[in-house]
């Protein structure tokens, strides 16, 4: 593939410190949040209580502590200088800086933004990125929202009550904000801002395009302080490690902007009462909607803006337009230099995505994909965290409460965080997540292969990964523990990027060896190769909160098992590869298939397989002693499916598992006796197939999984089965009771916030691995295996085709069907009929398990953006499901 893109995204070499020294076009990116405030690292609260601490409403008067956000922005790789847009419409009551939600115990479904923005396009280097955001030219219903929220709290079934539901868009009363940056140079960057107006009448609203300086100088003594200053018609800003840029504006509608500057300082009058900075952080806000007199007069300060006065008759758009450089100042570049470059980099895009649609995609798959892949890139994140310094507190300033010492997070001082990091969701999400962060690498290698790989390394780099060999989980608890899929994702990187990074491959392969040894070690406190985990990013889907038991209670999870024999197959084929020309890692095969054939006969010796019911349950311990299969038909059965690969015969015979190889068939034989199956021999010895169920017992598995009155939906795999809606599940033993019902859309149990929900609806990730398995199941067997697709249809289908039929149901979830409706945008008639809405996707954190409704997160482009890879997938000629 080529073009001036892909060849940006080639030059790029493994980074030893940071994106910042991978590439110079990398210097500046979408890196800052849409949400700062209510996260860990600005909590220090003594008891953890983060939402409450730094609140939205401290937010515009706070200066934030370890990182930043705003509308639309960008900023440098270390976040020194930061740009975004600000915003206001003459009514409201503060200035437009940054996305509005609700906190986790404010919404009635936990955290939720309530505003409507779009990632419109993005290529990896950044040289073109766009955004969209709509804003009410009523004023904003800051108060109803919050109250209305507090109202449904009480009803676990009542749906979000979202910014749509207010009213304050009828009659098209609002302005469609479009904001573009083009790269002139790794250092020069354009900024071209359209308003539309989209109401009946002719509006005014307020532009302030703002630079400023994340404080620093604040939490390190003697480090000197950056300062901006007004210089012509633009902002000069200088940084001692930065340097100098200018932030050059072209006129407006009523000339040239007004430069109007504060201090990123916290208001301390505001928020507590005490003296503080006469120009503090909410100054330009407090200026140009009360008229306060808080912006310094003599125009200089560490933030700044140019504010724009711009009227907009009915349906007319207005264009505005700025220039980010490191040079001097210059005439002219705001004309034709300024058209030429914008339209040179849109069409580098075009020429980019063109390169990863497949042939047979129709224009609105392509569009779906792009977007895909456009917010990934837009959740590239600047995440600072130094969580001792975190616990400790900087010097000169109060140390943080005691308790925290011993509180969240602090077993892990070590970690240390400064770099570009892939988040779920920039608003929802503004941190890491390690099993949602190892499916945004299968996408991002689409796009850039060393990014992707240089985000599983920082995973297993000594200053993220546990000295124990954990990895961590999230900055929420980094002690919770993920699914181990960074084996596997690390093979699928390996595979995109063309199977040729092998010093990629034992870098990392060497640091997850620790975290296997954890896992075996601290998750399997029996021995006997059943594993624990408690949450494992399932959040609700058992009937107890898996994390935090009844005192003298265990579980033994299906889940948690079937997700090591998963880690084990991966490692396997780690080693395996790297056996080819090491013979050192001939003896790990060995060790990883043992551990594999351990694991298979451990579901059923403990109970983890019911061979009546063809399903794998949890087996919850009571404290008399008792084994109780809890017979919930969940995505937690359904994942021992996934531990399934086909091993060519010539690796075999080439590696050391070959020794091993005729024992571990007996043991299969025998396991296929009781109804399990761990080693299978391809037809003329040319594969063998290792999986944890037998072909046999595959058949019963699938009739289930694909029975559209159990798991099967229009669009993909139910977390939970249909059944249990007029069958729920119950337990009442040993004072232990708790029920699990059908919940196809949002949760309508507290647990974990609420604000997650895997009692029905259809996730992504886990479809994606089912999809996975199916296609290496069908490659193995062939026209040996059909089944019927869907259950009772009549419909036979190998396991290839079946997975193609998966992945047709999950790519519709965003697709127009014949009503011209998409299913994921439910029955919010704006996104299904209005054409500036209904053009754009977002990519929901979950999906409702009957009609497909968008839930949850509304830009989790995270994981959900594994559509683009189904997508885009094909072109690979089904390498895509390859191992």
């Amino acid at each position: 593939m080529t073009g001036a893109e892909r060849e940006r995204v080639a030059g790029i070499g493994r980074p030893d410190e940071g994106v910042a020294q991978a590439s110079p076009w990398y210097l500046w990116g979408p890196y800052l949040s849409e949400r700062a405030w209510g996260t860990v690292r600005e909590d220090y609260s003594a008891g953890g209580e983060a939402w409450g601490y730094l609140p939205h409403d401290h937010a515009r008067s706070r200066a934030y502590r370890w990182n930043e956000d705003g509308l639309a922005g960008i900023c440098d790789a270390e976040q020194r200088l930061c740009l975004a847009l600000a915003l206001w419409n003459g009514r409201d009551p503060i200035l437009k800086e940054r996305i509005f939600g609700l906190t986790g115990p404010e919404g009635n479904h936990g955290e939720d933004a309530k505003e409507y923005w779009w990632y419109v396009d993005a290529v990896p280097s950044s040289a073109w990125l766009s955004w969209r955001y709509h804003y009410p030219q009523r004023e904003f219903p800051y108060g109803r929202l919050v109250e209305e929220a507090a109202r449904r709290r009480g009803d676990g079934g009542a749906a979000e009550f979202e910014l749509l539901d207010t009213g304050v868009f009828d009659g098209d009363r609002y302005w469609v904000v479009d904001v573009d940056y083009a790269k002139a140079d790794v250092d020069d960057v354009l900024m071209r801002v359209r308003v539309t107006n989209a109401g009946p009448d002719a509006d005014v609203l307020h532009v302030l395009p703002t630079l400023w300086f994340r404080n620093t100088w604040a939490w390190e003594p003697g480090s000197p302080q950056p300062r901006a200053r007004a210089d012509g018609d633009g902002l000069v800003a200088s940084h001692p490690t930065l340097g100098t840029y200018r932030l050059d504006a072209a006129s407006g509608p009523e000339g040239a902007p007004t430069p109007l500057f504060c201090d990123n300082e916290t208001n301390t009058e505001r928020l507590f009462g005490t003296p503080g900075p006469a120009h503090p952080k909410d100054g330009i806000g407090d200026h140009l909607v009360h008229g306060a007199p808080t912006v310094n007069p003599d125009r200089s300060g560490t933030k700044a803006a140019l504010h724009y006065r711009v009227p907009v008759a009915a349906g007319e758009t207005v264009e505005l337009r700025l220039r980010l450089h490191a040079g001097a100042a210059e005439t002219g570049w705001a004309g034709a230099v300024f058209d030429t470059t914008m339209a040179e980099r849109k069409g580098e895009a075009d020429e980019f995505y063109a390169g990863l649609t497949p042939p047979d995609a129709g224009a609105e798959e392509a569009r779906v994909m792009r977007q895909a892949f456009t917010g990934m890139l837009w959740g590239k994140q600047f995440y600072p965290y130094d969580v001792a310094r975190w616990l400790d507190g900087d010097p000169g300033q109060p140390p943080p409460p005691a308790p925290r010492r011993g509180g969240r997070n602090a077993k892990w001082r070590h970690l240390r965080s400064n770099d570009i990091l892939s988040m779920p969701d920039p608003w929802e999400y503004p941190w890491f997540a390690a099993w949602d962060l190892a499916f945004h690498t299968v996408v991002l290698a689409h796009l850039d292969p060393a990014f992707a790989k240089y985000q599983l390394e920082l995973m297993t780099r000594e200053w993220l990964q546990h000295p124990n060999g954990a990895l961590p989980a999230y900055e929420w608890a980094f002690d919770d523990v993920n699914p181990p899929v960074h084996a596997w994702a690390v093979m699928k990187v390996y595979r995109l990027d063309g199977s040729r990074d092998r010093g990629f491959l034992q870098r990392v392969f060497h640091k997850l060896l620790l975290d296997f040894a954890w896992w075996v070690n601290r998750q399997d406190p029996d021995g006997n190769s059943a594993f624990h985990g408690g949450f494992l990013g399932l959040d609700n889907v058992g009937p107890l909160d898996r994390s935090h038991l009844p005192k003298d209670v265990s579980l033994e999870q299906a889940d948690g098992t079937a997700w090591m024999a998963f880690y084990c197959l991966s490692m396997l084929h780690i080693a395996l590869e790297l056996a080819e020309q090491d013979p050192a890692y001939e003896d790990l095969t060995t060790t990883f298939l043992e551990h594999f054939a351990s694991i298979s006969e451990a579901l059923e010796e403990q109970g983890l397989w019911d061979p009546d019911d063809a399903f794998f349950y949890d087996v919850l311990i009571t404290p008399t002693g008792r084994r109780v299969p809890l017979k919930v038909r969940s995505m937690v059965g359904v994942l021992p499916l996934l531990a399934a690969t086909v091993v060519d015969r010539d690796r075999v015979e080439r590696n050391g598992f070959a020794r091993r190889l005729p024992g571990l068939l007996a043991r299969a034989e025998e396991a296929d006796a009781r109804h399990l199956g761990a080693v299978v021999p391809g037809d003329g010895e040319e594969r063998v197939l290792l999986s944890l169920v037998s072909p046999d017992v595959l058949r019963r598995f699938l009739a289930e999984l694909l029975d559209e009155e159990s798991f099967l939906s229009p669009h993909g795999i139910r977390s939970l089965s249909r059944r249990h809606l007029d069958a729920p599940f119950r337990i009442d033993v040993d004072g232990i009771s708790a029920r699990v019902g059908y919940e196809p859309a949002e949760s309508r149990s507290g647990m974990f916030g609420g604000n997650s929900n895997w009692r029905g609806p259809v996730w992504m990730p886990v479809n994606y691995l089912v999809v996975e398995a199916l296609a290496r199941l069908g490659s193995y067997f062939g026209d040996r295996l059909t089944v019927e697709c869907p259950t009772g249809s009549g419909s036979l289908l190998r396991l290839d085709d079946v997975a193609a039929e998966l992945r047709r149901r999950l790519v519709s979830l965003f697709l127009p069907g014949p009503d011209g409706r998409r299913p994921t945008y439910g029955g919010v008639e704006r996104f299904q009929q209005d054409p500036r809405w209904h053009g754009q996707t977002l990519f929901f954190e979950y999906f409702h398990g009957d009609d497909g409704a968008g839930l949850g997160a509304s830009h989790q482009t995270g994981w959900t953006g594994l559509v683009a890879d189904l997508i885009t997938g094909r072109r690979l000629g089904g390498e895509g499901e390859s191992w």
